[in-house]
């Protein structure tokens, strides 16, 4: 099952990518359940309007800002992943991980992101 996790990772990632509400809309019903939760150092989201204006607000800050996994383990519907944060540029801007849970279904219904945050 690990590459069909991977894929669904890959997909919800291209999310953070998308210019548009309505691209990152089709992503996430591709990969995520209706009730997802996104938790990251800044916030906790719930559903998918919650994290669509979460992302569409770090575009505002990163403009064309997206992610790249950098590797990816999964066991028993959850993942690791490690990813770097690059500007619209391409130039590395952060890095982290991530920890996802799948449902049956195969949808992440848990994403959790972990990066250093500014004090």
């Amino acid at each position: 099952m690990s590459a069909e996790q991977q894929k669904i990772w890959e997909t919800y990632a291209a999310a953070w990518k998308a210019e548009t509400a309505d691209e990152k809309r089709a992503l996430f019903e591709q990969s995520l359940a209706a009730n997802c939760q996104y938790t990251d150092p800044t916030i906790q989201t719930n559903g998918y309007e919650e994290l669509l204006a979460y992302m569409l607000g770090f575009h505002q800050q990163v403009p064309g800002g997206h992610f790249v996994t950098t590797s990816f383990a999964c066991h028993h519907q959850q993942s690791l992943t490690q990813w770097n944060m690059l500007a619209g540029n391409g130039e590395k801007v952060g890095e982290g991980c991530s920890y996802g849970r799948y449902n049956d279904e195969g949808e992440l219904v848990a994403m959790t992101g972990f990066f250093d945050v500014d004090e």
